[in-house]
């Protein structure tokens, strides 16, 4: 077991309650753990995540089969967003217009996807389908071609992606076309023409034009994979429905904003768009009273 403690405020709570949108996850809000699958080395392991302190006193007990070596520490920390102080983010917004929301949904970090791979494909599966439907796709796609360890499913590997066929994927109720995009990216990363995990040491320029010469990959799919697989802090995705409902709500509008408007009210926001989007996100998602006491 090890035990790490961190400074709030940090609301494990409301990082549960997020997480357990997605039907994959494996999550007991009331003793306030989820389980994380990961690979020590080339060998998969499952991470038990145990929230034991509180918002504004946070403490956590890590709890695996196999002993954790510092890897492995390290990468739970950038997944849950440990080594991101939220204070000093929390006394930016508190300058702003956002700052209701802010203390309002205080201690909510921004948690990565738990592998970069199984981001961009969740990303490339969720493209123009609801948000409900889009979870079934990703939970089909891992069903059928990852595995499961200790009660916790696991995406499949690139390497094992490439050897498929477009009709084993279309046989999930995708599209060809989605079944191309798929196939065809998880091929160019098995075959190194994509070096997906060597994206971390890029700009977010640099990463965005890389990528979006894929086909299948777009503006929309290269922003998700910096906010949720790499954790980036200042992007603010104009174009997303949510963000633009959030801020309907927020400044009492009859319709929607332009983006001249958002673009324009962002400036105050920097250089934590990434968790401008998150919280407004927030705001319209269940709120507290629906969290698990």
């Amino acid at each position: 077991m090890v035990k790490i403690k961190i400074n709030g405020p940090y609301d494990f709570d409301r990082v549960l309650q997020r997480l357990s949108i997605d039907p994959l996850m494996v999550i007991d809000q009331k003793e306030r753990t989820v389980k994380v699958p990961m690979y020590q080395q080339d060998t998969p392991i499952v991470v038990k995540v145990n929230a034991t302190g509180t918002k504004e006193e946070p403490s956590f007990q890590l709890t695996c089969t196999a002993e954790l070596s510092e890897t492995e520490l390290n990468q739970i920390k950038t997944i849950f967003q440990w080594d991101k102080p939220l204070q000093n983010i929390s006394n930016h917004f508190a300058k702003t217009d956002l700052a209701t929301i802010f203390q309002e949904h205080e201690g909510t970090p921004l948690v990565l996807d738990f592998d970069l791979y199984h981001c961009l494909m969740k990303c490339i599966i969720h493209q123009q389908v609801n948000m409900k439907f889009a979870h079934t796709l990703t939970e089909r796609f891992v069903h059928t071609f990852g595995f499961e360890k200790e009660g916790v499913w696991f995406y499949p590997k690139p390497e094992a992606v490439a050897k498929l066929d477009y009709e084993q994927i279309t046989e999930l109720k995708m599209s060809r076309r989605k079944a191309e995009y798929i196939l065809d990216t998880s091929q160019l990363i098995a075959n190194d023409d994509l070096p997906l995990y060597s994206l971390d040491s890029l700009s977010d320029e640099e990463i965005l034009k890389k990528l979006i010469k894929i086909r299948g990959i777009g503006p929309w799919t290269v922003q998700n994979l910096l906010l949720f697989g790499l954790g980036r802090p200042n992007l603010f995705p104009i174009a997303d429905i949510g963000i633009q409902n959030a801020l309907k709500k927020l400044k009492g509008l009859d319709q929607k904003p332009t983006v001249l408007q958002m673009q324009e009210w962002a400036k105050d926001w920097e250089p934590y768009l990434s968790y401008a989007s998150l919280y407004l996100w927030r705001s319209i998602e269940p709120q507290a009273e629906e969290l698990v006491k």
